[in-house]
């Protein structure tokens, strides 16, 4: 097996997010989720705080999440979060997020990803889109992928642990997808194990995608401070490889906004095909909207949240 490695380097921190200013630097949607179609409100910054919906728990952890308390009648949105940095990351950064719990359960969509600063719904994705931590469901695994423009396409034969989906041509609405092989990168598994992290690089060598379980991460992260600089050189082979030899960066990529949100159902986790199997039996209907958004909204999306440690950004 060939395998071809982005070139080690080491990275000078550029911002944390992390603590009682994790929220600082970050912009609310304040709107319906007209961009997945999810039955959510991403509610704003004033009223995602007052509702306890965003907030720094006692451990200093940042929380994220879905609401559960209120009782949604037919026809209308549960209240969630989506948010971006205001911050714009340039090629040759890097990304590392500490989470201790990913929202999971039926209707549940959660994703931490990145988008092109001159994104605008219809120009989408002449910009570029990086995935790095999205599922639904009850899904077992966590799925990345990258998003792009026609002309950049993905080689998932080498240099890559995750295995490829069929597409590879990146263009298409799945975009280039990486399936993680690692146990406990998503759903029960990944909070039963303390969490973990993930790592992405997004340089003109290429975007690459790390993730180690709690257990394993490496001590260059583990020892790293919020001041400190960071060395890649014994990450080992990426999770997700997206080589510039098939896909520019520079080409296909502007700089990047950092995205964490939550929505439910939707264009994917609501999709017949793939609600059906595994949670077309949460309610009466079989249908992701009347059985799981309607209605009380716990013990339903008790686990809809994520439990963030911080965010760091670096650059070489």
């Amino acid at each position: 097996l060939l395998v071809y490695l982005s070139p080690a380097a080491a990275y000078d921190i550029i911002r944390e997010y992390a603590g009682s200013t994790f929220f600082d630097r970050w912009n609310f949607y304040g709107a319906y989720d007209n961009l997945t179609h999810g039955n959510v409100t991403w509610v704003s910054g004033p009223d995602a705080k007052s509702q306890g919906l965003a907030y720094v728990n006692n451990d200093g952890h940042a929380i994220i999440k879905v609401d559960n308390t209120t009782n949604v009648p037919y026809g209308q949105n549960r209240k969630s979060v989506r948010i971006t940095t205001q911050d714009v990351y340039e090629l040759g950064s890097l990304w590392i997020i500490d989470l201790n719990h990913i929202p999971y359960g039926c209707s549940v969509w959660p994703a931490f990803w990145s988008f092109g600063t001159f994104f605008s719904g219809p120009n989408w994705p002449q910009d570029g889109e990086i995935d790095i931590i999205e599922g639904i469901n009850v899904m077992s695994n966590n799925q990345m992928a990258i998003h792009t423009t026609p002309g950049c396409t993905h080689d998932g034969q080498v240099g890559q642990l995750g295995s490829s989906g069929s597409t590879t041509d990146c263009s298409q609405p799945a975009g280039c997808t990486v399936m993680e092989t690692s146990p406990n990168s998503y759903e029960s598994g990944f909070a039963d194990m303390g969490g973990g992290v993930w790592a992405t690089q997004f340089g003109s060598t290429g975007i690459y995608i790390w993730f180690w379980s709690r257990p394993d991460i490496p001590t260059s992260i583990t020892q790293a401070t919020s001041a400190s600089s960071i060395d890649t050189s014994q990450w080992g082979t990426p999770h997700a490889s997206y080589f510039p030899t098939t896909c520019n960066t520079s080409e296909f990529f502007s700089p990047q906004n950092l995205v964490l949100d939550i929505t439910l159902c939707g264009d994917w986790a609501g999709l017949d095909s793939l609600y059906g199997p595994t949670c077309g039996n949460s309610g009466l209907t079989g249908l992701c909207y009347n059985d799981c958004v309607v209605g009380p909204g716990s013990p339903r999306y008790d686990n809809a949240y994520f439990d963030i440690s911080y965010i760091r950004t670096y650059t070489t």
